[in-house]
């Protein structure tokens, strides 16, 4: 996962320092107030699951799955303002393709910056559905008493996942939305 995104980074850093201009101008298209409540919404889920776990490890079966409904909820929440985020591009035509429309000059440079936003974020936005699952599974092998306080290692593996996307969009934030800001 973090040779993947990894990757990503790596790609997106050599094209936004040969298209810097470009890719400023494009960023701007981004709405910074849905990026950062998105991010206040992770560091969020972060502080719910870092409580889920610290519950398993005290064997507080009901507080487990409190605090993972807790995390799923801020993961949905995340979702959906991506999503509208996503139609928000859609309705401004700055989706990469065919009908991409960008008035600035650089369109080219432009569509590859938003190539790799839809991308990153999107392979994000699925990762999150991917620990949301996970997470639907531990609530379950909590309700039916898999865990105590002895045995909690499949919930701690949850947190450290939702811990790692949540990093991941840490970067993300300041990459995509905040670098060439003025």
């Amino acid at each position: 996962e973090v040779m993947f995104f990894g990757g990503m980074f790596l790609g997106y850093a050599v094209y936004r320092g040969a298209y810097s201009t470009a890719y400023a101008e494009a960023s701007r298209h981004l709405d910074v107030l849905l990026g950062a409540i998105n991010t206040a919404v992770l560091l969020f889920s972060s502080l719910t699951m870092a409580f889920a776990v610290r519950a398993a490890q005290l064997g507080g079966r009901r507080t487990v799955v409190l605090f993972l409904i807790a995390t799923i909820i801020l993961g949905a929440v995340f979702l959906g303002i991506k999503s509208i985020e996503y139609y928000h591009k859609y309705e401004e035509h700055l989706i990469p393709g065919e009908r991409f429309e960008f008035s600035a000059p650089n369109k080219n440079h432009a569509q590859l910056f938003f190539s790799f936003y839809f991308v990153m974020t999107g392979m994000h936005a699925l990762h999150m559905i991917i620990g949301i699952a996970i997470m639907l599974v531990m609530i379950l092998l909590t309700l039916k008493r898999r865990f105590s306080a002895e045995y909690y290692f499949p919930v701690e593996m949850t947190g450290l996942y939702w811990h790692f996307v949540d990093i991941v969009w840490v970067f993300l934030f300041p990459l995509l939305y905040l670098v060439d800001r003025s």
